[in-house]
């Protein structure tokens, strides 16, 4: 755990240290098998690539199991051996997790990624999951010759974008990738859930928000990377608050529960969580749809000349969820004097978010991120407000997707999470529910996350997906992720393409 997370390569980024699993029996998608026939003679050490077996005190074993690509590896110990002691199989814990949008092959190269830094060599599908709709519709058409093409540099790329493009006097800010952490609230998830996320993006010279359940005092050290969120029930906001950070949103609806408001059950307000939201210890808190104060743009404007009042240096964002109109709400958040205009689809959410909303309210993100974009483009602002895409956000070829679709960077909110070893198991909602430490308030279950080891995870994850959004730019021929905003000719949608 006592790894230094200031450390930098020469481009200025942080590098990656390796972070292996915190539980001992990590899960892969094979398992390999060692029969009493073996004779030790480290045929299988010699071969393996990836450090799948090991020789300890004389006895050859299989040391790191998880690692083995199975089916895809050129040149299998498991046929190489001489004495015919191994044997390959599938892990039946492995087809036990994920679903059908995270499946267990995203989950484990996501865990890959936030282990290694890169993806998985071979032997997971972590481009797609298997949805049958959405982003596992979607292909990226990257030329054949340049599809594997990695470059040797990431500077030659340019991946950052500007959140305020209205050259009003609020901060000018970039972000160096096309991401910042979404928000998970105090309450939802546990403080060293939200440090590891907001030293994360310290690093990578990024942001994380807070979500609404206020604004911890631990967080206070990385105040020019923290968005602080306004949302319905107003947990924890004060004008203090509001004017220690460069960036606020306000929260208006969620993609994963639009027109439901959010709910924390009681057993996850602790006295820290009470005393933050100003509550009582025990009692379920409940966020109501929508502000009440705010039923027209000009109730809007409203709301964000207040923030403005308060700190006027503040880049003001606004979060809405995904109705038919969403083209028309991003054109009066822009004329309400928001910087940016954050799109929430409903694909997104952590397991405390019910089915029935995320499967069945709002526009999918794919359709409404490109009709804000249209739209704002026929209103001749599409230059000066920035477009942020969230739900469902999983990998970087869903970034790239939804840029391509007309969005200029994204929210991301679950993969951190899984960076964390979150199996998806859903008992967000329950204070003693998840078993991994991340989603909890219990005091005995936070301990499980050491936030120095959770910062460099996330780190690594994320430093893997910068490198693959800088080979598929680099696929297209582009050198700036600008250059891929609203490309769709860049696209195609399989339903499309075999003509159904």
């Amino acid at each position: 755990m006592g790894m230094s997370l200031n450390r930098t390569d020469d481009s200025g980024l942080p590098k990656v240290v390796r972070m292996p699993f915190r539980f001992r029996n990590p899960i892969g998608k094979y398992r390999i098998y060692r029969k009493g026939s073996c004779t030790g003679c480290g045929k299988c050490i010699e071969i393996c690539p990836y450090g799948v077996h090991a020789r300890r005190r004389g006895e050859v074993y299989v040391d790191q199991g998880y690692l083995c690509i199975g089916l895809d590896c050129p040149d299998p110990c498991y046929e190489a051996c001489p004495v015919q002691a191994l044997e390959m199989r599938g892990n039946p814990d492995f087809d036990a997790i994920g679903d059908f949008r995270w499946t267990s092959d995203l989950l484990a190269s996501t865990w890959y990624m936030a282990e290694f830094g890169q993806a998985p060599p071979a032997g997971l599908e972590y481009r797609i999951g298997n949805s049958g709709g959405g982003f596992d519709k979607i292909r990226l058409l990257i030329p054949k010759d340049k599809a594997e093409c990695v470059p040797g540099s990431h500077g030659d790329v340019d991946i950052g974008i500007e959140l305020n493009r209205r050259q009003d006097n609020a901060h000018r800010i970039r972000i160096e990738v096309p991401f910042y952490g979404g928000g998970m609230s105090y309450g939802s998830v546990s403080i060293n859930t939200m440090l590891s996320r907001i030293k994360a993006a310290v690093a990578l010279g990024t942001l994380c928000c807070t979500g609404e359940g206020g604004y911890p005092d631990e967080l206070k050290p990385y105040d020019d990377n923290v968005i602080t969120q306004v949302a319905t029930g107003l947990f924890g906001v004060r004008e203090e608050t509001i004017q220690r950070v460069r960036m606020v949103e306000f929260k208006y609806a969620q993609g994963a529960k639009p027109g439901l408001g959010v709910h924390l059950l009681g057993d996850k307000v602790t006295p820290g969580v009470a005393r933050m939201r100003e509550a009582v210890v025990g009692n379920p808190l409940f966020s109501p749809f929508p502000f009440h104060s705010v039923y027209s743009v000009e109730d809007h404007k409203k709301h964000v000349d207040w923030i403005k009042a308060v700190n006027p240096r503040a880049v003001v964002s606004v979060k809405v969820s995904t109705p038919t109109d969403v083209d028309m709400v991003a054109i009066g958040s822009y004329y309400a004097g928001a910087h940016v205009i954050h799109l929430d689809g409903s694909y997104g959410g952590t397991g405390a978010a019910p089915d029935i909303a995320k499967k069945n309210i709002a526009m999918p993100i794919e359709y409404a991120v490109p009709k804000v974009h249209r739209f704002l483009q026929e209103e001749g602002v599409r230059d000066k407000i920035t477009v942020i895409a969230s739900g469902g956000i999983r990998a970087p070829h869903d970034v790239a997707k939804i840029i391509a679709l007309g969005a200029d960077g994204v929210c991301t909110g679950t993969a951190d999470l899984v960076a964390l070893e979150c199996i998806r198991c859903h008992n967000c909602e329950s204070g003693r529910g998840c078993a991994r430490g991340i989603a909890t308030t219990d005091p005995e279950l936070m301990e499980l996350i050491d936030h120095e080891w959770g910062t460099q995870r996330i780190i690594n994850m994320f430093l893997a997906w910068k490198r693959e959004l800088v080979r598929i730019l680099r696929g297209l021929g582009m050198k700036s992720l600008q250059e891929l905003v609203g490309r769709t000719d860049c696209l195609v949608h399989l339903d499309y393409l075999t003509g159904r």
